[in-house]
C-alpha cells in the first residue's frame, strides 16, 4: 500500500478532540543522538523490548520520517497499521506497539516532503495513534538538532531524553551539542548511553576497546547527568537486527542482551526519580484571574501569583538572553505595561509556555523558576528581606 492512498486520510483532520493521542501514556521518552551512525535506533528498539520483558506496556515511535529503520529491525515485513477516520492503530511486534513512516510507504519509496509536512506527520503520530495504555513511549528521533528534535522537545509531553553516543571524541563532541539542546528547552536528561563500547569476540568473549572506552561515562560526569550504561560492539546485535529480531529477543542470554537489560533498568529507575521530582513541583492548577494575572496552586499548598509584565520580562529564551554571555537582550522599557497573557500551556511535566499579547511565545518557564519569581506578598517580602542593600 503506497503512502499516496493514505496520506490525506492521516493529515486532513485537525480536530484533536477526536484523537486518542497520548492521554493514556504515562511516560514519553526521547532517544536522541547528535549525529548519525551511533546505533541510536538499535538502542531504541532493544530498550523498548527490554522494558516490555520487564512487564511494562511499551510503545515505540519512529520519528525519522525520511529514513525510517524500525520496521526492518523489528521484522514488521509487509504489516500495515489500520487507519480509521480519526486514528491509526500501531503495529505490534515482540510485545511492543510501534508506528513508523516505513509502515505507510512502499519498501523503496522515498519520502520527498518539505519540513512542514514532515512535522505535521510527526504531530499526527503523537496525537492520532491509538497507543492505548502505555507505561513508556520511546521516540526514536532522527540524528541531529534540527526542526524535528526542537519541535518535539517544545511540544511533546516528554518525561525526558536519553542521549546515545559512541566513545570517539568526535561523536562525544556532537552528543554534547544534542544534550545542550535539550537542556536549553528544559527537557530533563534521563541519561547517557555509550554504544559500541568495545568489541566482543564471538569466539572467546574477550572485549577489545576498538573505539576506546569510557567516553560516555566521562561525558555524563562532566555534564552532571546520569550514566545509564555501555553496550558492546557485538556482531550478534547486527545479525539479529538484520533478521528482524533484536538481540534481547533472539539471544536473551548474550552479553549484549544483558547489557541492554541493565541499561533499561537504569532508565526505568531514572524515569521514576524524574517522576517523583515532577510530582513534587507540578502545579495542581493554573488559571488567569479576572485582572489577567496568572494564579498557580502548587502541591505544597502555596498559591503563586504572577503579573504578565513580570513574566514577560523574566523570559530566558535565546531572544531575550544572550546564550554566550548571559546578558539581557530584552529592553524592559519596550515591554508594554498593559501586556497580556494570551494563552499558556504545560510543557511536559516540568515547565510552562506562554503566548503574550506582543506575540512573544518562545520562552519556556520551568516550574522551579516560576517558584523563584513568585509575586505573592509572602514571596515578595521574603525576597525583599534578602536585598536590604536596596533599602533607604
Amino acid at each position: 500500500m503506497a503512502i499516496g492512498s493514505n496520506k490525506e486520510k492521516i493529515l486532513e483532520d485537525n480536530n484533536l478532540e477526536d484523537w486518542p493521542g497520548l492521554s493514556r501514556v504515562k511516560h514519553v521518552v526521547a532517544i536522541a543522538s547528535g549525529k548519525g551512525g551511533v546505533g541510536k535506533s538499535t538502542i531504541a528498539s532493544n530498550l523498548a523490548i527490554s522494558l516490555s520483558a520487564g512487564g511494562a506496556q511499551v510503545g515505540l515511535m519512529d520519528a525519522d520520517i525520511y529514513g525510517p529503520s524500525q520496521p526492518g529491525m523489528l521484522g514488521a515485513g509487509s504489516e500495515k497499521p489500520s487507519i480509521g477516520d480519526h486514528s491509526v492503530k500501531p503495529v505490534s511486534r515482540h510485545g511492543v506497539r510501534f508506528i513508523s513512516m516505513g509502515l505507510l510507504m512502499d519498501d523503496d519509496g522515498p519520502v520527498i516532503w518539505r519540513a512542514p509536512i514532515a512535522m505535521k506527520m510527526i504531530h499526527q503520530f503523537l496525537e492520532s495513534v491509538e497507543w492505548g495504555d502505555l507505561d513508556y513511549l520511546l521516540i526514536d528521533l532522527p540524528p541531529g538538532t534540527g526542526d524535528v528534535q526542537l519541535t518535539l522537545a517544545q511540544q511533546a509531553p516528554l518525561t525526558g531524553a536519553v542521549i546515545v553516543t559512541t566513545p570517539q571524541d568526535v561523536a562525544l563532541g556532537v552528543a554534547r551539542k544534542g544534550l545542550k539542546m535539550f537542556e536549553q528547552v528544559n527537557v530533563p536528561i534521563l541519561g547517557i548511553i555509550e554504544n559500541m563500547s568495545g568489541f566482543t569476540c564471538g569466539h572467546c568473549g574477550e572485549v577489545t576497546a576498538i573505539f576506546k572506552q569510557g567516553g560516555g561515562e566521562e561525558m555524563a560526569r562532566a555534564m552532571n547527568v546520569p550514566y545509564l550504561g555501555a553496550i558492546p560492539l557485538d556482531p550478534e546485535i547486527m545479525a539479529c537486527s538484520e533478521k528482524g529480531a533484536p538481540v534481547v529477543k533472539q539471544a536473551p542470554d548474550s552479553a549484549s542482551a544483558r547489557a541492554f537489560a541493565a541499561t533499561a533498568e537504569g532508565l526505568r529507575v531514572q524515569i521514576e526519580r524524574e517522576t517523583d521530582t515532577a510530582d513534587a513541583i507540578e502545579p495542581i492548577s493554573a488559571e488567569l484571574s479576572d485582572s489577567g494575572d496568572l494564579v498557580v496552586q502548587w502541591p505544597d499548598g502555596h498559591q503563586g501569583e504572577y503579573t504578565p509584565y513580570n513574566l514577560r520580562r523574566s523570559c530566558t529564551c535565546a531572544a531575550c538572553i544572550d546564550e554566550n554571555s548571559g546578558s539581557r537582550l530584552i529592553d524592559d522599557k519596550k515591554i508594554p505595561l498593559d501586556i497580556r497573557i494570551e494563552s499558556f500551556q504545560p510543557v511536559g511535566r516540568y515547565a510552562m509556555a506562554f503566548t503574550f499579547s506582543d506575540r512573544h511565545s518562545t520562552g519556556i518557564y520551568k516550574y522551579e523558576f516560576l517558584r523563584e519569581i513568585c509575586e505573592c506578598p509572602e514571596c515578595y517580602a521574603a525576597r525583599g528581606s534578602k536585598n536590604e542593600s536596596f533599602s533607604v
